[in-house]
């Protein structure tokens, strides 16, 4: 069975690889069963849910809204990529590398 990329996103794709290295036993286990691929697109729209919730938390928490990006588009910008990092860091440690 091919794993179809485009169907699991990127955060699948990012757990996928986790699985092949740390834990081959599992993916065989899992293509096997026919189970690997939804629980892929699980696991990316678990990940995907939990950076954007994350993401829109800590940017109204940290007051980083439409006023400050009409009134200074580059600190907007360095803030908001500050938090996706943050937010990816954490959403990398708690869904993908479990």
């Amino acid at each position: 069975m091919n794993l179809n990329i485009g169907n699991i996103g990127v955060w699948g794709f990012r757990h996928y690889e986790f699985l092949k290295q740390n834990h081959p036993s599992t993916v065989g286990v899992m293509r096997m069963d026919g189970t690997l691929e939804n629980y892929l697109r699980e696991v990316n729209q678990e990940a995907t849910e939990m950076l954007e919730s994350l993401v829109r938390q800590y940017a109204t928490a940290e007051g980083v809204a439409e006023a400050l990006k009409r009134t200074d588009q580059l600190e907007w910008v360095r803030r908001m990529n500050n938090i996706r990092n943050r937010t990816e860091d954490f959403v990398l440690n708690e869904i993908i590398y479990r």
